[in-house]
């Protein structure tokens, strides 16, 4: 009998499945039948999203107050751009080229 690697698993499904578990609407080894996971594995899930649960709003309360930083850097580099473009134009007046 050959031996089955692991599957990877996307953090979404992860989530789905400590969810399940959390709401305690089904036995986790009903859970890991549904999901073809192991029990140990889904309570591992389970406890990472219980014990980390925090870091979901601590992340919501930053990002609500706080532009994030890829919008900043767009921000900043828009500007660069249209600052770039007024020098262009003016050199390019001053020097005689016609665009």
């Amino acid at each position: 009998m050959a031996k089955r690697g692991r599957k990877p698993r996307s953090s979404s499904f992860k989530a789905k499945v400590a969810l399940a578990a959390v709401k305690e609407h089904k036995t986790l080894n009903e859970l890991a039948k549904e999901f073809e996971v192991h029990t140990t594995v889904v309570s591992k899930w389970r406890s990472t999203l219980v014990s980390r649960a925090h870091e979901l709003f601590d992340d919501a309360a930053k990002a609500s107050s706080e532009a994030p930083p890829e919008e900043a850097d767009k921000e900043y580099l828009y500007q660069q751009i249209g600052q770039l473009k007024v020098e262009l134009d003016w050199l390019k007046k001053k020097s005689g080229i016609v665009s």
